[in-house]
């Protein structure tokens, strides 16, 4: 993919003018990546974002190098690393290629430049980080743990909640009982000349027939509303799930680094009160020493 039209797919420039655009590539840096290679680590010092212009880039937590905690799959128009050109802190997560990939590098200075010569162009690149800090804080801080399927009912029409009532009536015996008695009551009375003298639909029955297909052209369409509708609720079900176990294993990782931290200190502080107890012993010995000469 070419940077102009990599730059315009991307909701990071979104609204930007084709000659913004195209001055703005002009001075974009390009790297090939082999497929495992590390593309940067956590805590790592950082001064440049990078677009995907081909192959996949996973971002994860180095939790440990057998089992790194994995956090998104990007690929082609995604971009990464956008907080390094607005602070000089450390990467918060670490960043390989898992396929031979192409990137677009885009520096801070580079973007310093591009803005000061284009200052509406902050707007857009502002409104965009907003928008990715309000999905972060809202995934680590809101409750996920929540009922989706609850939620998603709450939006539902009534033709929806039709759909459905449908769908689960037509898995019932109510319903294989219900058109099996109408179905012997509908043949009973319109045999000849047993209830009535003239039946208002004789033998083939054209009318009930008429009727089951109208039934059997209904059910279909209604069928599959909910069956999509059920789909919809098993993704976000999962969706859910996901957000609930990363959110739990991000919180257990910053429990083991603090207890790691909180373990190395008591070590040192252990460490230091052993070396002190065993300097006043040492000299405790040495003035008890001299004091039984001089007797």
């Amino acid at each position: 993919m070419e940077p102009v039209e990599l730059l315009r797919s991307t909701t990071m420039f979104e609204g930007l003018e084709e000659s913004d655009l195209e001055a703005l590539a002009a001075d974009l840096g390009s790297r090939r990546i082999k497929a495992g290679e590390s593309i940067f680590n956590q805590n790592e010092p950082g001064e440049s974002m990078f677009f995907v212009a081909s192959g996949l880039v996973n971002i994860y937590l180095p939790t440990d190098a057998v089992h790194p905690l994995s956090l998104a799959d990007l690929g082609v128009g995604k971009y990464f690393g956008e907080m390094a050109l607005f602070d000089s802190k450390p990467r918060s997560a670490s960043a390989r290629a898992t396929q031979d990939t192409v990137l677009f590098e885009l520096h801070r200075a580079v973007l310093t430049r591009y803005l000061e010569t284009r200052p509406r162009a902050a707007m857009a690149i502002l409104r965009t980080m907003n928008e990715r800090l309000r999905q972060t804080n809202a995934m680590l801080t809101e409750r996920v743990a929540k009922n989706v399927i609850e939620e998603f009912e709450k939006g539902l029409s009534w033709t929806d909640r039709l759909a459905d009532r449908v769908a689960e009536l037509n898995g019932s015996w109510a319903f294989i009982l219900v058109l099996a008695g109408t179905t012997f009551g509908w043949f009973i009375l319109n045999l000849n000349q047993v209830f009535f003298q003239k039946v208002f639909d004789p033998y083939p029955y054209q009318f009930f027939n008429l009727v089951l297909a109208v039934i059997v052209a209904l059910q279909g369409p209604l069928i599959v509303m909910s069956q999509n509708r059920q789909s919809l609720k098993d993704r976000k079900e999962a969706e859910n799930d996901f957000k609930v176990n990363l959110k739990n294993e991000v919180n257990i990782e910053t429990i083991i680094k603090d207890l790691q931290d909180f373990r190395a200190e008591t070590g040192a502080k252990l460490d230091a009160l052993g070396e002190r107890v065993g300097k006043q012993s040492s000299v405790g010995g040495e003035v008890g020493r001299g004091q039984r000469l001089d007797a």
